[in-house]
């Protein structure tokens, strides 16, 4: 079959096409002929060697085929979407069962892939870890991206009261006004504060939702109202927070906490009531996962290179 795989770690000109053997399921799995994979940072960190050990570990020696997320049909005709630790790259993959879910008429393959990582992650920060109430406020941090435009709409579908999106362009945050923010703000660390707390008529936050950390978590924790929740899920600006103290935390009554999807599916795998609501709001249209280009499989290391210059914008997918 055709697939891409990389014979050694390293930047995006490692992977090359090639022709491997048909995958082989095994008890508890189910081979999937795939129709379209979806594209992650983890997929180049896979690539690079970056993950030694831990849930994103390779998984064997090498030759690798890299990809998480999977859209495609089983030998009995259903339309599946999957999960699987490498190997979305190829015109066939194996996946464990309880990671393989049908999905409904009216679901893009893309708007599935993106609902598998990203939904699912923002799914659960709000959920699972914030545990968002009706009327509560939500800042959301990369409110225009994969995740963070998925929060948005979710906390609006949930019943948060007032919801705050950060982005660092007028179009990025134009663009979370239209999926259902009601205020939309520069998340720079500099004049945050002053801004999330205009943006909240004045009142500290409930809920704050980021992914980028550094000084910008920092300034974020001073707009935290009582009992307020920030939920850490990501660090793309690649600089350290500042510690909190206990002692803070206590004082203040607040929290911080933090989510990662990856050992939640290794204790539980995708399906489940979390994935059936993100599929089901999707086809009923009260969901708009963020789709972005298409590439030809043979193409994955251009896609990879668009991901990396930041030249893109939603979910990148590949087509075997």
């Amino acid at each position: 079959m055709r697939a891409m795989q990389f014979e050694r770690f390293g930047a995006p000109e490692v992977l090359a096409e090639a022709e491997v053997p048909d995958p082989v399921a095994g008890p508890g799995e189910t081979l999937v002929e795939v129709e379209a994979a979806g594209v992650n940072f983890g997929d180049i960190k896979h690539m690079a060697g970056e993950h030694t050990d831990g849930p994103y570990a390779p998984k064997g020696p090498l030759p690798h085929i890299p990809g998480m997320e999977v859209v495609g049909r089983t030998a009995d005709g259903r339309r599946v979407l999957g999960y699987v630790q490498q190997g979305g790259y190829a015109a066939k993959t194996v996946v464990a069962d309880r990671d393989l879910v049908s999905m409904p008429p009216g679901v893009s393959a893309g708007a599935a892939l993106a609902l598998l990582v990203q939904g699912l992650t923002a799914w659960h920060v709000l959920r699972s870890v914030a545990r968002v109430r009706p009327g509560e406020s939500v800042v959301v941090h990369a409110a225009a991206g994969g995740t963070g435009s998925l929060a948005v709409q979710l906390a609006r579908e949930f019943g948060a009261g007032r919801i705050i999106a950060t982005a660092s362009s007028g179009e990025k945050r134009a663009f979370a006004l239209e999926l259902g923010a009601d205020a939309a703000i520069d998340g720079e660390a500099e004049g945050y504060k002053e801004r999330v707390l205009d943006a909240n008529q004045g009142r500290p936050v409930d809920i704050i939702l980021d992914a980028i950390g550094g000084p910008v978590l920092d300034s974020a924790v001073d707009t935290l109202g009582y009992l307020g929740r920030l939920v850490t899920y990501g660090a793309s600006s690649r600089k350290a927070a500042s510690a909190l103290a206990p002692e803070r935390l206590a004082v203040e009554s607040i929290g911080v906490a933090g989510f990662w999807l990856v050992p939640l599916i290794a204790r539980n795998g995708v399906g489940g009531p979390a994935l059936e609501e993100l599929l089901d709001l999707t086809a009923r249209g009260r969901l708009r996962p963020l789709v972005g280009a298409e590439y030809d499989l043979a193409r994955a290391r251009d896609a990879h290179e668009d991901l990396l210059g930041r030249r893109t914008k939603g979910k990148l997918v590949l087509r075997p």
